[in-house]
């Protein structure tokens, strides 16, 4: 039994398949959906979303958004994703380093401005973590041993 996953951040499909559980990072705290799961609509924070499928976990970060979820598939609305292998750690740790340095320059007058230096920031942060944490790690096997 399976449950339908599809990831989509403002300017691409992220992912999209059959899968066994998704765990998302609702803003109450994290939440594993199963096939058949009660319909709900729920805003994401900064996080990761995990899918499993026949044994196998695949991990993506996600900036916000939100996700509704139907008995028969979890449709993510992300104000940005991506998948945790497709994560460039220079480029993430360079956009780190020129948000801080934006910040180390003062608090800017504009709050849009200041906001969208605090999220690049976040983001930046979530980004380098799932890439220390997963990229180039075996991918977790949760099939149990018949013995």
């Amino acid at each position: 039994m399976s449950i339908r996953c599809e990831i989509v951040s403002q300017d691409r499909t992220v992912f999209e398949d059959d899968v066994d559980i998704v765990v998302l990072p609702g803003m109450d705290g994290e939440m594993g959906i199963l096939p058949h799961h009660a319909p709900l609509l729920t805003t994401l924070k900064y996080g990761l979303i995990k899918v499993r499928m026949q044994g196998e976990e695949q991990v993506f970060t996600v900036a916000g958004g939100v996700a509704e979820v139907q008995p028969e598939i979890v449709t993510v609305l992300a104000d940005a994703a991506e998948d945790v292998t497709e994560i460039d750690e220079e480029r993430a740790e360079a956009a780190k380093r020129r948000a801080e340095e934006m910040l180390e320059k003062g608090v800017p007058a504009d709050t849009d401005k200041y906001l969208a230096i605090e999220a690049a920031l976040r983001r930046s942060n979530l980004r380098l973590e799932a890439v220390r944490r997963y990229k180039g790690a075996k991918r977790p096997s949760y099939q149990q041993d018949e013995n």
